[in-house]
């Protein structure tokens, strides 16, 4: 047994938590960086917290999912004003945005000379500075990984910006920032949470410590996922969600994911859809693929093992095997508002070029078999 594991410097949860955002700052903080979604009005209470406390600060509007465009700008704003500390406050989006952000203003050069595939890919040598991040979605798990996923409209591709450095000082997770979001977009976030639980856990890259997280993850979104996308306010599901997302985030960035990513990243830079739709809609055909191969090739194997696991934290039946699971899953997709891929953007057209992409991409290194040019494709094919 060989591993390693590494999250954020110190991890806040609990209901109403960011209000107490300046008490996990040190003293010395005195000009701050602030990222927000489309109205940064919303957080303006949040905001009056810092100026009470002499710190300034200046605010930049994250209006899309990351782009090399979107980085570059927010960078140049960045290096005028000259923070001691970046704060995203916001979705994924507005968290990965800050954690490249945190890097980059302590390394020399631009985004382009760290970026895999598409740029030069130099490692980051010199940490980030002081990085805060509070997420208003339960779902990607951002505040505690060490990538931000960045779309390059150039290339119509997603890659990554990736380094240990890049794990944010501190994740503030507070479910009142999750309380109003739409059924649809709570559907889609949470499901993120809930399939990065899931292949942390069947990752060939899992260890102890991550399928211990993954599973207490993936128990929390199995139980409050459907609660937590009414439009009737479930707090205590949102509370489990926001838990739920912290675990898929831990367990991910120690463990890697899966196929399912493997393909969100690549078709996502070609439809623009949102992240956590992508995945929902990959989840199934990926599933039974991957199963289907196990339990030809391996079926009392470790990782049929792990798809029976699966199977009883989903169903509470201590002796359901792995076919529980995909069946448990697909009845959970019917009762979301969710969409097919073929109402996302995604044609058959495209096919072709997000297979070759996707076997390009980190997440599909850590699918738990092997699959080849044929299996992608006739996923792909399902899912339409």
């Amino acid at each position: 047994m060989n591993f390693s594991f590494s999250t954020a410097n110190s991890i806040h949860l609990g209901d109403g938590i960011a209000k107490n955002l300046c008490n996990f700052l040190p003293e010395s903080t005195k000009r701050a960086f602030i990222l927000t979604g489309k109205t940064p009005a919303r957080h303006q209470f949040l905001m009056g917290r810092l100026a009470a406390n002499d710190i300034e600060t200046a605010m930049f509007p994250v209006t899309s999912e990351p782009t090399t465009y979107l980085i570059s700008n927010a960078l140049k704003t960045a290096r005028t004003f000259q923070p001691d500390t970046v704060i995203g406050l916001g979705g994924g989006s507005v968290i990965d945005t800050g954690k490249a952000l945190a890097a980059l203003l302590n390394n020399d050069g631009e985004l382009l000379d760290y970026l895999e595939i598409v740029g030069k890919g130099k490692p980051i040598l010199h940490p980030s500075i002081p990085y805060m991040a509070i997420p208003t979605t339960a779902g990607t798990g951002s505040e505690v990984t060490r990538n931000s996923v960045i779309g390059v409209p150039d290339s119509a591709v997603k890659v990554s910006l990736r380094s240990p450095y890049m794990i944010p000082r501190w994740a503030v997770v507070d479910p009142e920032l999750t309380y109003d979001l739409p059924p649809e977009i709570s559907a889609y976030t949470g499901m993120d949470a809930f399939i990065q639980c899931l292949e942390a856990y069947l990752s060939r890259d899992a260890n102890p410590l991550s399928d211990g997280i993954a599973l207490q993850g993936l128990q929390r979104a199995s139980l409050s996922l459907r609660a937590a996308c009414q439009s009737k306010l479930d707090k205590a599901a949102k509370s489990d969600l926001c838990v739920a997302s912290l675990c898929s985030g831990i367990a991910l960035a120690n463990a890697k994911l899966g196929a399912v990513h493997g393909f969100a990243g690549p078709i996502g830079g070609m439809t623009e859809a949102p992240h956590g739709a992508l995945c929902a809609g990959l989840l199934l055909p990926v599933l039974r693929m991957n199963y289907d191969i196990v339990m030809r090739r391996e079926s009392r194997g470790e990782t049929s093992r792990k798809f029976d696991q699966v199977a009883q934290v989903l169903t509470g039946n201590p002796t359901a095997k792995g076919s529980y699971a995909i069946a448990w899953i697909e009845s959970l997709l019917k009762d979301l508002p969710l969409a097919p891929l073929s109402a996302l953007g995604f044609t058959e057209a495209m096919i072709p070029e997000a297979v070759k992409k996707s076997t390009q991409s980190s997440s599909m290194k850590g699918n738990p078999i092997d699959l080849e040019s044929a299996d992608l494709r006739k996923i792909l094919e399902e899912c339409l």
